[in-house]
């Protein structure tokens, strides 16, 4: 006989109420430790790097099993995206309205951490090893977040089997999609140093401008790929140019831009920023790329099945496997073990007058237990 985990609301409400921008700290672990402390988790609080992307506060909590069983892990973040203005109710103060909970977080991804922690009060310590590796900073920088917690347990010899990350995969209802992969990610910074001068002598100048638009415009037409059988074709895209010239008669002494590209597993960040510097300094630029994930994919098999069976088993449906989306702190837990992305609607998240639907915080509690009692299972 299982045991049905614990309503979900008043845990999400708790983390809710806690302020907790990028980078959180302080509060907002506090209520987290509160709620996983009673279950018999020996939680680790530590802070990470240092100014400007640290220090980053991190938890990592584990219950271990006897000797021998296995070990899950729920992954996930409390720091949240700036609420912004215009919302019907204050963003830090939960507010069921109906059959929604209102708040910053709800859907990404306080609402799913407190679905965690109900369905880790649902299985009995004798089943196995549960385990949390919850960031402050997964919104922001992540430097010295998933990143730091995977050196810590690594340091303790607490290696999971297998690891499941809240992300709210979930597009139209709870349970359409779960991740089963992500495109990579890599950001480049392009300038090009020219001679300022008069417009009407451009004989004694060198306009940075024109080569940077040859160079973005060959940069554009750069062949990558046409996707493959589980990820979409890679895409380059410009998301800045930048002059800064104020008068009208003059040529300027430099020119620059920013383009990102989300790529497949057909490619490595450091292959593609290779391709970019090589045609930044053929047009007479400079690039300077920031790789911030690589492609991954955990291929369906035992564990994708896992979850598929749970939530078939409490909706009805079988989530697809994608890997569509931007990128998550799976890109760095992939290095631990096996791991796929599984949570709420995302709909709202990151919008104003975020909201869960309040039957779906409890129906992914039972659909994270029936996850976590197969994994421990084996």
């Amino acid at each position: 006989m299982t045991t049905a985990p614990p309503p979900v609301l008043p845990l999400a409400e708790a983390l809710i109420a806690c302020p907790s921008v990028t980078p959180a700290a302080g509060l907002v672990f506090d209520c987290l430790e509160g709620q996983l402390a009673p279950l018999g988790f020996a939680v680790h609080r530590f802070h990470a790097g240092e100014a400007p992307d640290g220090p980053v506060e991190n938890l990592f909590a584990i219950r271990t099993g006897p000797e021998g069983t296995r070990h899950f892990a729920f992954a996930g973040h409390v720091d949240v995206v700036p609420p912004g203005e215009g919302w019907a109710s204050a963003p830090f103060a939960p507010e069921v309205r109906g059959d929604l909970l209102y708040g910053r977080g709800a859907v990404d991804m306080k609402g799913s951490i407190a679905a965690m922690v109900a369905a880790a009060a649902a299985i009995p310590a004798e089943a196995g090893t549960i385990s949390f590796i919850i960031t402050g900073d997964e919104e922001g920088p992540a430097r010295f977040g998933t990143v730091a917690l995977i050196e810590h347990m690594r340091g303790l010899a607490f290696i999971p089997d297998l690891c499941l990350v809240g992300e709210p995969t979930s597009v139209n209802r709870l349970g359409d999609m779960m991740k089963i992969g992500r495109r990579g990610s890599v950001n480049i910074w392009l300038e090009v140093e020219g001679k300022e001068g008069h417009v009407a002598y451009p004989h004694l100048a060198d306009n940075p401008i024109t080569r940077l638009i040859n160079m973005l415009a060959e940069l554009k037409a750069m062949p990558l790929d046409d996707g493959n059988t589980w990820f979409q074709p890679s895409n380059l895209e410009i998301t800045d140019v930048t002059v800064g010239n104020p008068a009208t008669n003059v040529i300027p002494s430099r020119a620059a831009a920013r383009l990102s590209i989300r790529f497949n597993d057909e490619h490595t960040g450091q292959e593609l920023a290779d391709r970019v510097i090589a045609i930044a300094a053929k047009h007479g630029g400079t690039a300077r790329p920031v790789i911030s994930g690589e492609a991954f994919i955990t291929p369906p098999g035992v564990f994708s099945a896992m979850i598929a069976d749970a939530v078939e088993a409490e909706t009805g449906s079988r989530p697809e496997a994608s890997t569509t989306g931007g990128t998550s702190d799976a890109r760095f837990l992939k290095n631990l073990c096996p791991v796929i992305e599984f949570g709420l609607c995302n709909a709202t998240m990151h919008k104003r007058d975020e909201a869960v639907a309040v039957d779906d915080l409890d129906t992914l509690a039972r659909i994270y237990a029936r996850i976590a009692r197969a994994a421990l299972a084996g």
